[in-house]
């Protein structure tokens, strides 16, 4: 993982995961809000194969698995935390037919075949990565999806209420204090990511659920 000078390295953000573990479904009060309106819009029910970068503890999968994928969907996670890939594949165990999970050494190199997905989904990693490495992610996408393919993305964004302006701000503070507090994460803007000439904006959106902005992006693979 490519390092900007306040984002954490891989073997930091692992060290901060495998600590963190289950505790990060307790920031669904804030996520959930953004995860409805991502499944709303990003066409999981019509998808055939799934590949989720930073599946954490596996609460969006088993949500796509239980009731929003078709019964003929798979699904393939990674994470490099080996706390959150346990973690993951004990709550998917039920549906060990259709999902693996694996864990990844930080390099953003997808274990995926080229032109091999119709969808790839990546909820709030963006904001923990570099410049460098989010970029990567969006050429990794290009690589593995299937022509009409969808990148489906949610992330902590710059706040556009006021409520939202003020929770921004003060997240962006600490993180430059200490970024390890916030668990390496900061407000940034998925979009500036996303060549308008490799992809189509299909969606996005910015919801404010108790003051914490989250940015919903669907992009389609051109």
């Amino acid at each position: 993982m490519a390092r900007n000078q306040s984002t954490l390295s891989s073997s930091e953000a692992q060290a901060y995961y495998d600590k963190f573990g289950k505790k990060q479904d307790s920031q669904g009060f804030y996520e959930e809000p953004a995860l409805d309106d991502l499944i709303a819009h990003a066409g999981f029910r019509e998808a055939q194969k799934v590949f989720e970068i930073g599946c954490g503890t596996g609460k969006f999968a088993e949500r796509l698995l239980a009731g929003v994928l078709p019964a003929s969907a798979t699904y393939l996670g990674c994470d490099v935390s080996p706390t959150m890939t346990k973690l993951a594949a004990d709550r998917l165990a039920d549906y060990v037919d259709r999902a693996r999970i694996v864990r990844t050494d930080g390099t953003v190199r997808f274990p995926v075949a080229d032109h091999s997905v119709d969808r790839v989904v990546s909820n709030y990693v963006l904001d923990l990565l570099s410049k460098e490495d989010a970029g990567s992610v969006f050429t990794e996408a290009q690589r593995i999806l299937l022509p009409g393919g969808k990148l489906c993305l949610v992330s902590l964004t710059k706040g556009v209420t006021a409520p939202s302006r003020v929770v921004s701000s003060l997240w962006m503070t600490v993180f430059r204090l200490r970024p390890s507090l916030v668990g390496g994460c900061r407000p940034i803007r998925l979009e500036t990511h996303a060549d308008p000439e490799r992809w189509q904006t299909v969606y996005r959106n910015v919801v404010t659920p108790f003051g914490v902005p989250s940015e919903i992006l669907v992009l389609e693979r051109k």
